[in-house]
């Protein structure tokens, strides 16, 4: 007999629970830090220290398997470019290579993977940078599943948000591509419970959960009224046709959440790469960065990995920087069009 799904009772009863336990705990002590940067919304911008800032990113994912060199190297290049923000995943296993810093069984702290993601926040917090700190289920791109009981996944959350409270630079995304009907598939439920337990360590710590697609109308009503995180992160379609259509998607699902009451912000966390599904030039990648900006999204993300149809997956980029630098393993196209990002941002913007 098949054993029945969980409900949102469970959920709920499970997370209450937890709750209990953590109750007048800030969870483990944190290192003795001064924040030199803090990550903040006002209406439907991020603010960094309290201004209005367009966050320019790029994907650094396997970053806890970087050498210290690699991070100095590909950081220094990102600042001088004008980037402030990286997305890494705190549950990374690709190529055989397993850097994730919380247990893929259990949630519970990994060594010492875990030391090494509290040393990338306190270089990029030094940097004035954002880190993105996500979550996955994960699916064979990624390495085995994992997370894939919720225990486990409140775990990671417990984990994360006590262990790196000092440190005011970094969000969490609670489920990557969580709509997705495979291994990675978390529940609205379930979000509501892992959110609960994140604002009851660190009310301040921003959350998403990112999408995979376009946003329905319900899906934004589920995301802004059940949820209620703090800004949308959407990874839009990857097809010829995906970078004229961002500025009208941002659009439309600002208005949309605006009308529910509070206008998110829209946060272009994973958009299309070179590698998988339709080969952007640089015109795709300023089109549709420059979309977003002109629509009043709060960010956008420079996405690369690794060559899907090639036997070893190589170049890998941002998901094996074994390999060396991320910006020894672009080809033309990307290094062409990431010099010109922040260029485009200020033209979109209106500003010299």
């Amino acid at each position: 007999m098949a054993t029945p799904s969980p409900t949102r009772r469970d959920f709920l009863a499970l997370s209450g629970t937890s709750l209990l336990g953590l109750a007048g705990c800030d969870g483990p002590a944190s290192p003795a830090i001064i924040p030199k940067t803090t990550l903040g919304i006002t209406g439907p911008q991020f603010t960094l220290n309290g201004k209005p800032t367009f966050l320019l990113g790029c994907s650094y994912y396997a970053a806890l398997g970087a050498q210290d060199g690699t991070w100095k190297s590909d950081l220094d290049e990102l600042q001088r470019l004008g980037f402030n923000w990286i997305r890494m995943w705190a549950t990374w296993a690709s190529f055989d290579n397993d850097i994730s810093a919380v247990h893929p069984k259990t949630g519970k702290a990994r060594q010492p993977y875990l030391d090494r993601l509290k040393a990338l926040l306190t270089d990029c917090d030094a940097r004035g940078m954002v880190v993105d700190v996500s979550l996955s289920r994960g699916n064979s791109v990624t390495g085995p599943a994992k997370l894939q009981k919720h225990e486990a996944h409140a775990e990671a959350v417990r984990t994360l948000v006590s262990e790196l409270k000092s440190w005011k630079n970094w969000y969490l995304d609670l489920s990557n591509e969580r709509n997705l009907t495979d291994k990675r598939f978390c529940s609205y439920d379930e979000l509501v419970a892992l959110a609960g337990i994140s604002r009851s360590i660190d009310p301040g710590r921003l959350l998403t959960a990112s999408f995979a697609g376009d946003f329905s109308a319900d899906d934004l009503q589920a995301y802004s009224q059940q949820v209620k995180v703090d800004f949308l992160s959407p990874h839009r379609p990857r097809e010829s046709n995906s970078p004229a259509e961002t500025e009208s998607r941002t659009k439309e699902w600002r208005a949309a959440t605006l009308k529910l009451g509070k206008e998110l912000p829209v946060m272009h966390q994973e958009p299309f790469r070179r590698g998988y599904g339709f080969s952007p030039e640089v015109k795709d990648f300023l089109i549709d960065l420059e979309g977003a900006v002109r629509a009043g999204a709060g960010g956008w993300c420079f996405h690369q990995g690794d060559a899907r149809k090639a036997p070893d997956g190589r170049p890998r980029r941002s998901f094996d920087l074994r390999d060396g630098p991320l910006f020894s393993q672009l080809d033309d196209v990307e290094e062409q069009a990431i010099t010109q990002m922040a260029a485009s941002v200020k033209t979109a913007q209106g500003t010299p």
